[in-house]
Parts: structure tokens; C-alpha cells; sequence
């Protein structure tokens, strides 16, 4: 299993002043579903940040976002390990497959791969 990108998830119920903050450093909006938008650099398009009101389909907001190369790999040695899952592994209507674990500071991963 391999990682490609980790991004920060910032909860905030400023959504749109959060993109315009970070897109004065230099960060473009590359998807919005209302609930969480992406930003990206154009330049380096794997330095990303994430911003959320909430998680529209899962019960926490996640701390964090790792996309792996094979998500059901990393979910049976989560499970494996005795590591919290905190929501199932999952294909979300919005195009990825997913499910989160609690670190070991209590901090909620949300693990990924784009369908």
C-alpha cells in the first residue's frame, strides 16, 4: 500500500472566507460539494487543504485525509491491528471509498481512494 497525498481536514462554518484566506496563498478550489471543498496548489496539485462544516456522510468531521492506493488493504490492517474504526469501510456517492480510524491521540483519519 502506498500513500499519494495527506491533507489536512479544517472544520469551519466560514467556508467561504476559508477559500479566500487560503486562495490568497496561492491555493485553488478543485471541488466543492457544498458540505467540503478541496483547494489545491496549481502548481504542486498534491499540496491540498480541506475544508468542512461537517461530515455530510459519516458521524465525526475527520481531522485529517490520507488518499492510499488500496484502501481495503489499509482497512484490514487497521482492523487487524485492533485500531478504532470509527466509520466502516465504504463506496461514498461522491466518488470515493472510504472509512475512518482514531489515531492513537484520539484524532480521526479519514482513509481514502478515489473510485
Amino acid at each position: 500500500m502506498a500513500v499519494r497525498r495527506v491533507m489536512p481536514v479544517l472544520q469551519s462554518e466560514a467556508v467561504q472566507e476559508s477559500r479566500e484566506f487560503y486562495g490568497l496563498l496561492g491555493f485553488e478550489e478543485v471541488m466543492n460539494l457544498g458540505w467540503i471543498m478541496t483547494l489545491a496548489s496549481p502548481s504542486t496539485p498534491a499540496a491540498q487543504v480541506s475544508i468542512m462544516s461537517g461530515d455530510a456522510t459519516a458521524p465525526v468531521t475527520p481531522d485529517m485525509s490520507v488518499e492510499v492506493d488500496d484502501v481495503d488493504a489499509a482497512y484490514a490492517l487497521m482492523r487487524d491491528s485492533g485500531a478504532e474504526i470509527v466509520h466502516p469501510l465504504q463506496d461514498e456517492e461522491w466518488g470515493v471509498r472510504r472509512f475512518f480510524v482514531r489515531d492513537p491521540d484520539g484524532r480521526v483519519v479519514n482513509v481514502l481512494r478515489h473510485l
